[in-house]
């Protein structure tokens, strides 16, 4: 690979060795080209993009970096990403060399077939997020995803160019503002979040045959629109919808975890229709710019990928995805009762590790509050004063007293996990727990699974029995009951449900005992259950 400074214009060979041909890619602060490198005789691509002023030794250091990160990604996915075979800075520009690629640009590709099927899309995608695993796991961030740094292969996964720009300059973001994340918009420091953001950008992209913020003229103006617009719906994005929404969440704090975007992304692949892959078009015409520019050009539009999969397809899509995911049903009521609860339930010892979701629910021997009738899937609307929804990376989502936050996070090998919510001077908590190994019988995780841990718990006793309901058209169970906690007396309810495949949540809500009948606790579980959202897929 080889290094250095040269001058250079569209007019003469870059580095005195690449001859520009044909523009292949155009989009705010990088053009592409289809070039011929003179020393060999080989086809290749030039990128030119301009660096920031301010840091003296940003053009110095480009190159190096550029050519350092793209060798480390040839070892951890080869193939997988575009190698730099040159770089050179001159100007206030960078320009990179790499070698021919067999493939289309995403962005040229959806220009010239329109968007994907969710199928299609899904699949780009979990190709790509491999190779964002890949780079994460070595701290590399690419910073500057978009389509255009997306290629389609005839056949074999998907090539993605541009890495080492964020970490070879000071920018924030040098290219692609439409797809920069909202902390790269305000100059925050990236980090993994932003290339999640991106993905999401990309898939809402490949989806909708439009970024989600579209470009308003300037870097500036669209960066804004990034940071403070809200999201647009995605409406053709059938069972993706969901997760796009939660890549695409402001607060990179929020955002679906790449183990979660993952699991959607296979999940849809797994429940579709055997569907044959769309071929991408015929890449590169082995001689194809060795005339002029326009007959380069010509030649690239022709090369575009065959997409088309059957409209039924995403009907059944939908159709399957909906049916794991449930409709809006009858919710369940809670119960009331007398007796200690274990605070392992909303506080953390629940008998059962974060594998043992809990399920059913109990009617009370002495009736007390009934939370809300299950809520439809869609966002809840017209929370009552005092509350916020809350996004977890994790993928779930549910409405929090103002001040509450996450208390503990305890996870067990695999994807099980237990998340405690609450606050400083407010003695309530809520656990969301999750599991993939419970049974097909709600009642049965609670009686069988779940109590026996309780019962070793000082203080336990149930409160009436457990109950079978049916929660957001799942079914479910509830529990409830007393446990000492620290030496007080606190009451828990629990209410678990399923959601196929060996899935499970429960949602543990636990108060002093004394303090059960209060309006403020009453309400506060009935806007629980009516707002919690397990989340995509």
């Amino acid at each position: 690979m080889a290094m250095g400074r040269a001058h250079v214009s569209t007019d003469q060979p870059v580095a005195g060795r690449y001859r520009l041909v044909g523009i292949t890619h155009r989009e705010t602060n990088r053009v592409r080209w289809y070039a011929d490198d003179l020393r060999t005789g080989r086809p290749c691509l030039v990128t030119r993009i301009g660096l920031p002023r301010d840091p003296a030794d940003a053009a110095r250091r480009a190159p190096s970096r550029v050519l350092r990160t793209t060798e480390n990604l040839e070892r951890l996915c080869p193939g997988r990403t575009a190698t730099v075979v040159d770089a050179v800075d001159e100007g206030g520009f960078l320009w990179t060399v790499t070698a021919r690629i067999d493939g289309a640009p995403l962005d040229e590709v959806l220009a010239a077939r329109g968007a994907f099927t969710p199928v299609r899309a899904a699949r780009v995608a979990l190709e790509l997020l491999d190779v964002l695993d890949a780079a994460h796991s070595e701290a590399i961030t690419h910073g500057e995803l978009s389509p255009g740094q997306v290629f389609l292969r005839e056949s074999g996964p998907v090539v993605v160019t541009g890495y080492g720009l964020a970490g070879g300059t000071a920018a924030p973001r040098l290219t692609a503002p439409s797809f920069a994340s909202p902390e790269q918009a305000r100059d925050e420091r990236i980090g993994p979040a932003a290339d999640l953001w991106a993905l999401g950008a990309i898939l809402y992209t490949m989806l909708e045959g439009r970024p989600p913020f579209r470009d308003r003229g300037s870097p500036g103006a669209t960066l804004k629109g990034v940071d403070r617009l809200p999201l647009p719906t995605p409406v053709r994005a059938g069972p993706l919808a969901r997760l796009v929404q939660g890549l695409l969440r402001k607060d990179p704090r929020e955002r679906l975890t790449r183990h979660v975007v993952r699991e959607v992304l296979t999940r849809v692949l797994r429940e579709e229709p055997a569907v044959a892959p769309a071929p991408a078009a015929r890449p590169w015409p082995r001689r194809a710019h060795t005339g002029a520019v326009g007959r380069a050009v010509r030649e690239r539009r022709g090369r575009s990928m065959l997409l088309g999969t059957a409209l039924a397809v995403v009907t059944v899509a939908v159709a399957v995805l909906a049916a794991t995911r449930g409709l809006p049903g009858a919710g369940g009521e809670s119960a009331a009762g007398a007796p200690p609860a274990s605070a392992s339930t909303g506080t953390g010892a629940t008998g059962g590790a974060p594998d043992e979701p809990g399920g059913p629910g109990t009617a009370p021997p002495s009736a007390a509050a009934t939370p809300a009738p299950s809520p439809s899937p869609s966002d809840p609307e017209g929370l009552p004063p005092g509350y916020r929804t809350y996004h977890a990376p994790e993928g779930f989502s549910v409405a929090l007293p103002e001040g509450w936050e996450r208390l503990d996070t305890s996870r067990t090998p695999g994807p099980a996990y237990r998340v405690t919510f609450g606050a400083g001077g407010d003695p309530r908590t809520l656990a969301v727990t999750y599991s993939e190994r419970v049974g097909t019988d709600a009642v049965a995780v609670w009686r069988d699974t779940v109590e026996p841990g309780l019962q070793r718990s000082g203080g336990y006793r149930r409160i009436g029995g457990i109950r079978a309901v049916t929660y957001q058209g799942r079914e479910a169970a509830d529990m409830e009951w007393y446990a000492v906690a620290g030496g007080d007396r606190v009451r828990t309810f629990g209410r678990g449900f399923l959601l196929g495949g060996g899935r499970g949540f429960s949602l543990r809500w636990t108060t002093p005992a004394a303090g059960w009948e209060e309006p403020g606790g009453r309400e506060a579980l009935g806007v629980l259950l009516r707002t919690f959202r397990p989340g995509p897929g």
